[in-house]
């Protein structure tokens, strides 16, 4: 096969087992004959390695090269019959036969709210390996909403000010062009039986003795009482409500409005929303994304072998359109999370548990582009939204490349845009709203709020640890077309207005906090992202 291009080289690489840094690519793409000069350096690379180095390159080539100085000729070796068996790749399928592929013709492409994520996924444990042929020039990824570099809070209350002042012009902004909004000190001096609208910011909720609900408002002009009565046919959307999220009520003003006693009675209720006519973008041509979440490396319940089925299959023909892997968040364990974690740790110190994280990142294939964002467990602040990595941590990190955004951050991959957020925020709408709208086993549902309100995190003072910023780096300003999360550890999908939300499960089996809390994880599952239809397959490396 020619080597022409760098996308064959790494292909090939993959194939023997190895990934190489870029540069190593280029130097083998440059050498006048590639076939030859791989076959060198992949012959005299060092025992164990996994990734190829630009030295290690640099060297064998210098060591190769004839008289002339041209890179080698011929090394008497024949590129097309190494079958890597020998490279001390991880997750060996030496000694496979064809027929042992099988599972790969059951696979089951499934989705959809009523999906059971434990019924019907394969087990994909021992893929065939092939060559992986990637289309490196037609890949595409940016970017937006990183607050790393970016944070400017210090604490103090100008900044919690600035930045629900900057929330509410964005949210209300939205909600506007459907209402026609006064200010609620215009409202309070309004006559008596005129119809309104207001749009504000929930700051309470609570029932009357008669069993309506009244919602105060607030703006940036003062607050306002609205009653929603319990007849009204909305009147099931106050259970979605969460206190400091921006709504937009229409309804007619109590009599007595011109005395300052008055009310609004609510006709109509609107949250920013996804618009139901939405149509997302997709890629130009047919590549995939893994999605994937919460690895935990570090703990003693993190799926090692599921690990590296799912590495072992990223380098199979069927896997040979998956060029993207993106990562939201707890890449590791962490320290002193929660309550006699310690106990439950393999590797206790938090450099280690990431070096041994990028150990693993090893085994995926080096053509890949990786990006990673930061969750609850990982080593960076914990209130959001949260920077990424530190530069020591970046550099452990570094394999293949990886990117590595703040949480959360919209990664637009080859047209798409895909709003990654690690989802602490979960906890706090599953835990306020009732259970046919938000729950663990159906975390996707919990997702589908936060479109609706079009911010990843709107509860102030809660579960979730919020940072003040000159700006609200947690609101949706423009509609993704996909919206991905972890932190449940549970695995779940489905479309909202034609935006597709999912999350990812896990690669961590049950610890004994979770079961003291009882949660049963769904781990060692992947879900396939196809970015030219934005269908979605899940793959399960776990063994049931």
């Amino acid at each position: 096969m020619p080597l022409e291009t760098p996308a064959r080289i790494v292909s090939e690489l993959t194939s023997r087992g190895y990934n190489a840094d870029r540069e190593a690519v280029t130097l083998l793409a440059g050498a006048d004959d590639p076939n030859a000069a791989l076959d060198a350096v992949v012959e005299r690379a060092p025992d164990e390695a996994l990734k190829l180095s630009a030295d290690h390159v640099e060297r064998i080539l210098e060591e190769s090269a004839d008289g002339n100085g041209n890179t080698p000729v011929s090394t008497g070796h024949d590129s097309g019959n190494n079958s890597g068996e020998e490279s001390g790749s991880p997750g060996e399928t030496k000694g496979v036969g064809s027929g042992e592929s099988e599972a790969d013709d059951r696979a089951n492409e499934v989705g959809g709210d009523d999906s059971d994520p434990g019924d019907g996924l394969i087990d994909v444990s021992r893929p065939e390996e092939s060559v992986r042929d990637p289309n490196l020039d037609a890949r595409s990824l940016e970017i937006e909403g990183d607050i790393t570099g970016e944070s400017t809070g210090t604490g103090e209350y100008e900044d919690f000010v600035s930045v629900f002042r900057d929330r509410f012009k964005r949210l209300s902004k939205q909600l506007r062009s459907r209402v026609n909004a006064r200010p609620t000190s215009a409202v309070q001096s309004m006559p008596g039986g005129g119809e309104t609208a207001i749009v504000g910011m929930v700051s309470d909720i609570r029932s009357t003795a008669s069993g309506h609900w009244l919602i105060e408002l607030e703006d940036t002009s003062g607050t306002y009482p609205c009653l929603v009565m319990k007849d009204r046919d909305f009147a099931d959307a106050v259970d979605e409500l969460l206190h400091d999220e921006v709504i937009a009520v229409e309804g007619t003003l109590s009599d007595d409005n011109d005395d300052g006693d008055g009310i609004l009675f609510v006709d109509s209720l609107y949250f920013p929303d996804v618009p139901r006519t939405y149509k997302p973008s997709t890629a130009d041509r047919h590549v995939q994304a893994a999605l994937i979440s919460d690895v935990h490396v570090g703990s003693q319940e993190f799926m090692a072998d599921a690990w590296s089925r799912f590495a072992d299959w990223l380098h199979t023909e069927e896997a040979e359109h998956v060029e993207y892997l993106l990562v939201a968040g707890d890449m590791v364990e962490g320290v002193g999370v929660y309550p006699d974690q310690d106990e439950e740790l393999d590797i206790i110190d938090i450099y280690e548990q990431y070096e041994q994280f990028s150990e693993y990142l090893k085994e995926v294939p080096g053509d890949m582009e990786i990006l990673m964002i930061p969750g609850n467990h990982d080593a960076v602040r914990l209130a959001e939204p949260q920077p990424g990595f530190d530069e020591e941590l970046r550099d452990i990190m570094s394999v293949h490349d990886a990117r590595i955004s703040g949480n959360p951050s919209t990664v637009t991959v080859e047209g798409v845009d895909i709003l990654m957020y690690h989802g602490v925020s979960l906890d706090e709408v599953i835990a306020e709203l009732p259970d046919e709208k938000a729950n663990y086993d159906e975390p996707h549902k919990a997702m589908y709020q936060l479109l609706k309100k079009r911010h990843v995190a709107p509860q102030f003072g809660g579960k979730t640890r919020l940072a003040p910023e000159e700006k609200d780096y947690l609101v949706m300003d423009t509609v993704p077309d996909v919206f991905h999360t972890g932190h449940v550890h549970k695995l779940g999908w489905g479309k909202y207005h034609n935006v597709l939300a999912v999350n990812s499960g896990c690669w961590q089996e049950q610890t004994a906090f979770q079961k003291s809390v009882n949660i049963d994880p769904d781990a060692g599952f992947a879900p396939i992202l196809d970015l030219d239809t934005l269908d979605m397959t899940v793959r399960q490396f776990s063994r049931n």
